[in-house]
């Protein structure tokens, strides 16, 4: 059994930044352009200081330096996303790693592209990304879930449980985060069974993948 992103109707669709109303980063982008709009005229003041817990407002103003590095990667973006509803998984990460090199800070990517990488059986990788994003977006229910999953099939279901308390804390009512940590729930009682029928009580990882029963 293998945790990713949806493929049926209920499958958080792959998208822009736009497509995700809950990400943090986004109302503030919009504020800043309406502040920015505002000082058009009116004499430079001393740029805000962005504190260790506002990776958002970094985000925001580090995208706004340059607009057409900005396009640039929103067409990469785009462009994979566009690859990636049509089952073309890796040409669309290589999209995508083509616009987080040019805007490496860009959370929402570094989501998507975990959940490729967990789709084409790399969990390793899906891992670092989904941690990546959940560095830069903290309050983002979504890519916690995604760590969660990914962390589900790298044989870690107690730090995957652990995720998906933190998407619930935010998003008290995704269905996704219940279902997933019932998952991760399960696997760890198994394993105590396991440890409890004869296997090392120092084995702690569990795959998502392993038989739960004996043949």
């Amino acid at each position: 059994m293998k945790l990713t992103w949806k493929k049926k109707q209920n499958k958080r669709t792959l998208g822009s930044l736009s497509q995700y109303p809950n990400l943090p980063f986004e109302k503030q982008t919009q504020e800043d352009h309406q502040n920015n709009q505002q000082g058009a005229s009116a004499e430079t003041e001393p740029e805000e200081e962005v504190g260790p817990n506002e990776p958002h407002k970094a985000l925001a103003s580090g995208e706004s330096l340059d607009p057409h590095i900005q396009q640039l990667a929103d067409d990469f973006q785009t462009q994979g996303n566009k690859l990636a509803e049509d089952g073309k998984y890796r040409e669309a990460l290589g999209k995508w790693e083509a616009a987080l090199n040019l805007m490496p800070e860009r959370a929402v990517l570094h989501e998507q592209k975990a959940q490729l990488l967990l789709e084409i059986g790399d969990a390793w990788n899906a891992l670092k990304a989904a941690t990546r994003a959940t560095d830069l977006e903290s309050s983002w229910a979504e890519a916690w879930i995604t760590l969660g999953r990914a962390q589900l099939n790298y044989g870690e279901p107690d730090n995957a449980i652990e995720s998906f308390d933190r998407a619930l804390a935010i998003k008290p009512d995704s269905e996704e985060a219940k279902d997933d940590k019932q998952t991760a729930l399960h696997l760890v009682k198994r394993r105590k069974q396991l440890h409890s029928s004869g296997l090392s009580a120092t084995t702690n990882r569990y795959m998502v993948g392993d038989k739960t029963e004996h043949s």
